[in-house]
C-alpha cells in the first residue's frame, strides 16, 4: 500500500475533489448536501449548501464551480462507515448547479426537463477546451419500486444555452474524463465495471462506433466482485479509475492494459484528483470512512481545462 497523508477527516461521504491554485481543496460532502473547502492547514469551511446530493465538481471557464447534483441518496451508517443505499426519501431531482465561490450562491443551471432531457442522478463532470462540459447521469435505484433508471451521458454549455443527451443508453456511468488530446471521452460504468471510450468528432459529438451492448467501445473490465466509480487522467493518457470493493485505484492504459493497482484501506474509494507543481500530488477520496488523503503518484496527472 502507498504512503498516505491524511488531509482531512470527519467528512460525510466526500467526492469530487478540485485542487485550487492556493493549495486548498474543494469537494462535496454528498451526505451533508454541501460543498466544503479544505485549507492547506486542514481546516474546513462550508462554501455552499446545495441540498440534495452534490456529486461531481469542476471549475468552469468563468471562474465558477459547476456541480452535478444527484438529488440525494439514503445511507446505511454502520459504526461511522457510510454507504449509499438507494434514492433519498426527499429526492429533490437531478440537476446541474453553478456556484459562486466568493458568495456561496447556488444557481440551478440545468434541471430535468430542460431541452427535453431527463436528469435523474448527474454524477461526474469534465470540461473540454471549447468551454462545454460532459457529464454522466448515474441514475437512481428505487428499492421500494424495484426499479433502476436507464440513463445516458450528456454535453452542455457553461452559459446555460445548450443541454443534450449525446449517448443513450449507458450502463449507469459514473466517472468521466477526456484524453490529453481531447479526442476521446472515457466513462466508467459502475455495475458492469467497464471502462468505455467514445471517439469525439466535434464539440459535444461522438462517432457511432459501438461495441457489444450499446454505444461506446469497451476498453477494460476486471475480474472479480468490484465496481468502478470516478476517474482521473494521467498526462500520458492513462486512466485512473477508483475501484470499489477492491479498495483502490486501477490505472489503465489507453490500450486496455492494467498498468498498476494502488491499494487503499476504504472499500468506498471513489475519486482521484491531481495537483502540485509537478502534478504528482494525488488526492484520493476514501468516502466510506469520510477521509481525504494525499500521496505521491508515480506519474504526473493531466492538467484540467480551467
Amino acid at each position: 500500500m502507498a504512503d498516505f497523508e491524511l488531509v482531512a477527516d470527519g467528512l460525510r461521504f466526500p467526492e469530487g475533489p478540485v485542487i485550487l491554485p492556493d493549495g486548498s481543496i474543494i469537494l462535496v460532502e454528498i451526505a451533508s448536501g454541501q460543498i466544503t473547502r479544505i485549507a492547506p492547514d486542514g481546516s474546513k469551511s462550508v462554501v455552499a449548501k446545495t441540498g440534495g446530493g452534490p456529486n461531481g465538481l469542476a471549475m468552469g471557464p468563468n471562474g465558477k464551480l459547476y456541480c452535478c447534483n444527484n438529488g440525494g441518496f439514503e445511507y446505511l451508517d454502520s459504526n461511522g462507515f457510510l454507504a449509499p443505499r438507494g434514492i433519498a426519501k426527499d429526492y429533490s431531482g437531478g440537476r446541474i448547479e453553478r456556484i459562486d465561490l466568493d458568495t456561496g450562491a447556488v444557481e440551478v443551471l440545468y434541471k430535468s426537463g430542460d431541452f427535453g432531457c431527463t436528469l435523474r442522478g448527474p454524477n461526474d463532470i469534465v470540461f473540454d477546451e471549447h468551454g462545454g462540459f460532459w457529464f454522466t447521469d448515474h441514475g437512481k435505484v428505487d428499492y421500494a419500486k424495484r426499479c433502476h433508471d436507464i440513463v445516458g451521458i450528456f454535453y452542455a454549455k457553461a452559459d446555460g444555452s445548450h443541454l443534450e443527451e449525446v449517448i443513450f443508453p449507458s450502463n449507469n456511468p459514473n466517472g468521466v474524463g477526456l484524453s490529453p488530446d481531447g479526442k476521446t471521452l472515457y466513462a466508467a460504468e459502475t455495475y458492469t465495471c467497464r471502462l468505455m471510450k467514445f471517439n469525439i468528432t466535434a464539440p459535444g459529438k461522438v462517432a457511432a462506433d459501438a461495441g457489444p451492448g450499446g454505444p461506446g467501445i469497451p476498453v477494460y473490465r476486471p475480474a472479480g466482485y468490484k465496481f468502478f466509480d470516478s476517474l482521473g487522467m494521467e498526462a500520458n493518457g492513462n486512466i485512473c479509475v477508483a475501484t470499489i470493493g477492491e479498495c483502490g485505484i486501477s490505472v489503465i492504459s489507453p490500450e486496455g492494459e492494467l498498468v498498476e493497482f494502488v491499494a487503499t484501506d476504504d472499500i468506498f474509494t471513489t475519486n482521484i484528483a491531481f495537483g502540485g507543481e509537478d502534478m504528482r500530488d494525488a488526492y484520493i477520496c476514501l468516502s466510506g470512512s469520510g477521509r481525504l488523503v494525499k500521496t505521491r503518484w508515480a506519474r504526473p496527472g493531466l492538467k484540467l481545462n480551467y
